[in-house]
C-alpha cells in the first residue's frame, strides 16, 4: 500500500482473509486499494471495510450584480438566484427606465436568495431609476453607488433621496461626483468686525489656493470653519497670493472689509482707522498686488447724526408676504419695483408703500431692484438700502445662499458698495434636507388633527368651511413627503343610524378629503380613501361627547406587508434528516432501556 502511495490504509489478515481498513479521501482512493490488494491475493479474500471520507458541502455562490447605466442604455452583469429570472429581471428594469437598451449579461444559479437580498434589490432598482449615469454594485444587504450628477444641489438631492430610501437591511455606499461650477463673477469677501472674523463669500480655483486663503484668514483671527467654494472662473492664477495679501493688509488695519468681484478689489476700512496708517497699508497692498487685479479703497468719514440717510426697505415675513417701504426716486421707479415683486412673490402677497424722493442717485433703481432679487433669495428677512450700503438679514434652507446673495449684489452693484449680509442656514428649511420621511408625515398630520378637527355638515359629505385651513396646512406638509408614500384616509362616523348608511356616510367624507387634498396639488396617486363606518369608536356614543369624538377622519400609512416565511428545498431537506436522526435517537434510546 504504502508504495502506491496509499498511506491511509491498513491492511490485517485472519487466516486466508485480508481486511483493509482506513478511511479514503476519495472514492477513487478506495477503488484503487481494493484493486491494489486483490492483484497481491485473490480478490475474493480481499474484505474491503474502508470508509470514504465525507465531502464538505457545496458553499453557495455569491451573488451580485453590476449595473452600469449611461447615455448608451443599460448593462446587467452578475449571478443573480434562480428564483429571480434574468427575463424578469430584464422586465423590471424596462418597467423602470423606459425607452432604454438593455443589455442582460447576467447568470442564476439553482440556489435559494441569501438575507438581505430583496431589500438590497428595492434599493438598487431605485438607484437606478433615479440615476442616470451611475454603476449600482448589488448583493446581499449590500449596495455600492458610484454615480455622476450635474451639479451640486443634484448630488446633495440624490444622496438624500438614496439615504431616505435604505432601510436597515442593507448598507449603501455613496460616492456621487458632481462638476465643479462656473463661478460668476469669482468673488471673495472677508470681514473683520466687533463680532467677528469671516467670509461672507470665499472662491477659489484649487485645493492648494484654498489653503493658501484659510492660511491668511486664520492669521486675521477667523477659528471657524470657511465654507469656500472651488470653481472655474478664476480671473488670474495669481488670485490666491493677490486675496491673501489683501486679507494680511486688512489684518493691519485692525477691521474693515476687502472684496474681490474677479479682478477688482474694494478695501473698505473701518470709520476712525487712523489716516497715516491706512495710507502706508493701502500703499503696501497696490505695490505687492499682481497687474491684473485694480484695488479702490474707501476709508469711511464719520456721518453727522443729525440726520438719517435715505433709506428704502423690502422685509419678507415666514409667511410669505412682502412689504416695500422708504424712498424711491420717481413714479416710474415704484411701479416698476411693486410689478417685480409680484412676479417674484404672487399679486397677493406684496405692500407697497413708498415715497417719492427725486433727490436720491441716479443708479438707486438699480439697487431697489438688486434688493428685490436678494430677498426672493431668503425664507424670511429683509434688504435694506441706504445711498453707501446694503444690508441682508434674514434665514434661508440653502446653504450657498450668502455666496450667492454676495455675488449677485457684486454683479449688479459694483463692488465699491458697503455690504453686511448676515444671512443663517436653517437645516429645516432646506428644500432636500428638510423633507420629512414617510413616518415623520404622519406624525405631523396627526398633529394638525390634535387642537383641530375635519369637520362636515351634519348629515353630509361636504366639507365644513372651517376644513379649509386645516387641509391646507395638511396639503402643505404632504406636497413635501415622499413619492413612494402610502396612506390611507380613514371615515368614521358614532353609532346613531343604520350600519349601513354609516359606512357609506363616512367613505363619502373620507373621499371627500382625498379630493380636496388633491384640488391643492397633492399627488393622491398613492393614497386611498376608506370608510369604517361607526367600527373602532374611540368614545362613548351614549353621549354626545363620545359622538362627537367618533366622527373623525384619520390618516395612517399603509405599510408593505412583512414576506412570509418560505421554507426552500435545502432547508426542508435538512429538516427531513433532523427529524429521522431524532425520531434515531429517541429508537435506540427505547432499545437500551428495553
Amino acid at each position: 500500500m504504502d508504495k502506491q502511495s496509499l498511506t491511509w490504509a491498513d491492511a490485517d489478515t485472519n487466516g486466508l482473509q485480508v481486511f483493509l481498513i482506513g478511511t479514503a479521501p476519495s472514492e477513487a482512493e478506495r477503488f484503487k486499494a481494493v484493486s491494489t490488494a486483490g492483484s497481491i491475493v485473490d480478490a475474493a479474500r480481499v474484505i474491503d471495510q474502508t470508509e470514504v471520507a465525507d465531502r464538505e458541502a457545496f458553499a453557495p455562490p455569491r451573488f451580485s450584480i453590476e449595473i452600469l447605466r449611461n447615455d448608451s442604455g443599460i448593462s446587467l452583469i452578475g449571478l443573480i438566484p434562480e428564483t429571480a429570472s434574468s427575463k424578469t429581471m430584464r422586465e423590471d428594469v424596462a418597467k423602470l427606465v423606459p425607452n432604454e437598451k438593455v443589455s442582460d449579461l447576467l447568470e442564476s444559479a439553482k440556489y435559494p436568495a441569501p438575507e438581505g437580498w430583496a431589500a438590497a434589490m428595492e434599493l438598487g432598482m431605485k438607484a437606478l431609476r433615479l440615476l442616470p449615469r451611475s454603476k449600482i454594485s448589488i448583493d446581499a444587504g449590500n449596495v455600492s453607488v458610484t454615480a455622476m450628477s450635474d451639479s451640486e444641489a443634484e448630488k446633495r438631492r440624490f444622496e438624500q433621496e438614496l439615504i431616505r430610501s435604505a432601510s436597515s437591511q442593507v448598507n449603501l455606499a455613496i460616492n456621487i461626483s458632481a462638476p465643479r461650477p462656473v463661478i460668476s463673477p469669482f468673488t471673495l469677501r472677508f470681514i473683520i468686525a466687533a463680532d467677528g472674523t469671516r467670509f461672507d463669500a470665499c472662491s477659489a480655483d484649487t485645493e492648494v489656493a484654498l489653503d493658501t486663503i484659510v492660511a491668511a484668514a486664520r492669521r486675521a483671527g477667523m477659528s471657524a470653519a470657511p465654507d469656500c467654494r472651488l470653481g472655474l472662473g478664476v480671473p488670474s492664477r495669481q488670485w490666491s497670493r493677490a486675496a491673501a495679501l489683501s486679507i494680511d493688509k486688512l489684518s493691519e488695519l485692525g477691521g474693515g472689509t476687502v472684496t474681490f468681484a474677479d479682478a477688482d478689489i474694494t478695501l473698505v476700512a473701518d470709520e476712525g482707522t487712523d489716516q497715516s496708517l491706512f495710507d502706508r497699508v493701502v500703499g503696501e497692498l497696490e505695490t505687492g498686488l499682481p497687474e491684473v487685479f485694480a484695488l479702490e479703497t474707501v476709508l469711511p468719514v464719520i456721518p453727522d447724526a443729525s440726520q438719517g440717510p435715505p433709506e428704502f426697505i423690502a422685509t419678507l415675513s415666514p409667511e410669505g408676504q412682502v412689504q416695500l417701504r422708504g424712498r424711491v426716486n420717481s413714479k416710474l421707479v415704484r411701479d416698476t419695483a411693486d410689478s417685480y415683486a409680484k412676479a417674484r412673490f404672487g399679486s397677493g402677497e406684496v405692500y407697497t408703500a413708498s415715497r417719492i424722493d427725486e433727490s436720491l442717485p441716479r443708479d438707486w433703481s438699480v439697487r431697489v431692484l438688486a434688493a428685490i432679487e436678494t430677498l426672493s433669495m431668503l425664507k424670511n428677512g429683509s434688504v435694506t438700502v441706504t445711498p453707501e450700503k446694503v444690508r441682508v438679514f434674514g434665514d434661508t434652507g440653502v446653504p450657498s445662499a450668502k455666496s450667492d446673495i454676495t455675488r449677485l449684489l457684486l454683479e449688479k452693484l459694483g463692488d465699491s458698495k458697503d455690504l453686511s449680509i448676515e444671512v443663517t442656514y436653517k437645516k429645516k428649511l432646506d428644500p432636500v434636507l428638510g423633507l420629512p420621511t414617510a413616518d415623520e408625515c404622519e406624525v405631523q398630520v396627526t398633529e394638525i388633527q390634535s387642537g383641530r378637527k375635519i369637520t362636515f355638515e351634519p348629515g353630509s359629505g361636504n366639507l365644513d368651511a372651517s376644513a379649509e385651513s386645516i387641509l391646507d396646512d395638511m396639503a402643505e406638509i404632504l406636497i413635501k413627503c415622499p413619492d413612494d408614500m402610502r396612506m390611507e384616509i380613514s371615515g368614521y362616523t358614532d353609532s346613531q343610524g343604520r350600519e349601513v348608511m354609516n359606512q357609506e356616510l363616512s367613505q363619502t367624507r373620507a373621499q371627500a378629503v382625498l379630493t380636496a387634498l388633491r384640488e391643492r396639488r397633492v399627488l393622491m396617486s398613492r393614497y386611498v380613501a376608506k370608510g369604517y363606518g361607526e367600527e373602532n369608536p374611540i368614545g362613548d356614543n351614549s353621549t354626545e361627547a363620545g359622538r362627537e369624538a367618533n366622527r373623525r377622519i384619520e390618516f395612517k400609512l399603509i405599510r408593505p406587508e412583512p414576506p412570509e416565511e418560505v421554507t426552500t428545498t435545502l432547508e426542508a431537506a435538512a429538516e427531513t434528516a433532523q427529524d429521522v436522526a431524532e425520531r434515531a435517537s429517541e429508537e435506540g434510546t427505547s432499545d437500551e432501556q428495553n
